[in-house]
Formats: C-alpha cells, sequence, structure tokens
C-alpha cells in the first residue's frame, strides 16, 4: 500500500473518529494511535475510555499533549499507519500552555511549528497517516477573544493539513463525503 495523508473533518459528532477507526483496520493491524485529549474532568475521562475501548487492542497508543510530531518520530515501534485524533485538541492543548495574553500570531507560531515536526515526520517515513479534525468554521463567532483565536487557528491548520493531504473527507451526519 503506498503511503498517503488522509484529512478527515466535520463537526461535533459527525463520525469522524469512527469513520477513521475505520479506515486505520482497512490498513492493518500495524497502527499508531496517537491521542491528543487530556482528562481534566470525570466526564472527559469517561469518553477517553469509550474512546480507547473502540480501538483495536493490538494497536499501539502515544497519548501525547503537545509536540506531537516528535513523540511519532520517536516511537520506535512498527507502524504502517498513523491514526491522530485530533487536531482540535491539540490547538487547545498549546493554546492552554501558552500565557492567556498570548497573541494570535503566538498561537499561530507554536501551531505552524507542530505543523513543521509533524510534516517531517511524516516525509521521512512509509506510513499512511489518517488525521482528525473538527471543522470551526460554520458556527458563530465566539463572544471571547481565546474563543476566535482557537477558532481562527484551527481553521488556518485544517487549511494547511488539507493543502498537504492526499485525500480529505467531510464527515455529515456519519456520511464521509470524499472533498478532495
Amino acid at each position: 500500500m503506498t503511503k498517503k495523508m488522509v484529512l478527515i473533518l466535520g463537526g461535533v459528532r459527525s463520525g469522524k473518529s469512527r469513520h477513521a477507526l475505520e479506515r486505520a483496520r482497512e490498513c492493518g493491524d500495524a497502527v499508531l494511535f496517537v491521542a491528543t485529549a487530556e482528562a481534566g474532568d470525570e466526564e472527559m475521562q469517561a469518553r477517553i475510555e469509550a474512546h480507547r475501548m473502540e480501538r483495536n487492542k493490538n494497536w499501539s497508543t502515544l497519548e501525547v499533549k503537545r509536540h506531537l510530531g516528535k513523540a511519532i518520530g520517536e516511537y520506535t515501534g512498527s507502524i504502517e499507519t498513523v491514526l491522530i485524533d485530533c487536531m482540535s485538541l491539540l490547538v487547545s492543548n498549546v493554546m492552554m500552555w501558552l500565557p492567556e495574553s498570548a497573541s494570535e500570531t503566538e498561537v499561530s507560531q507554536q501551531l505552524s511549528d507542530e505543523l513543521d515536526a509533524m510534516l517531517s515526520v511524516y516525509a521521512k517515513g512509509s506510513a499512511t497517516w489518517i488525521i482528525v479534525s473538527n471543522e470551526t468554521g460554520l458556527g458563530v463567532v465566539p463572544p471571547y477573544r481565546s474563543g476566535r483565536i482557537f477558532r481562527d487557528s484551527l481553521g488556518r491548520l485544517n487549511q494547511q493539513l488539507a493543502q498537504h493531504a492526499d485525500e480529505v473527507v467531510w464527515m455529515a451526519a456519519g456520511i464521509p463525503v470524499r472533498i478532495k
């Protein structure tokens, strides 16, 4: 199988993660699942546990809040597929690491560094990458500064990922629609 990068976009509960899992299962058992979620409360812990139960038991998992490229690049196991779920939580994690007064430019620079490191690791390897991200540009404009920076930063990151992706899938009501 020839390596490729697949970006799966959609709104909340649109079926992105389920579709990504299905795609990864089609690639075989040598899957590295990269989880960016952090359990900040009991409800989020329950969500993370539910997601863990959906994965194949023989897949490897990296739980990484930031520096995904570095973590994936340092992974020593055999992988044919990297599944990253999800970029929106990476953006949130980067923003939480920065001071609250950080500018949109500072957030963009951190995300650019993240993306550059990921793309470098992807280019050097032979694995197919499946990347999940939320589309936040279809809703209302957030009433607070950090919400607007998050939405805009994730939107720009999604655009950059889509430029590099070989395939882009839009999820709507559990139905995958190939847009690239």
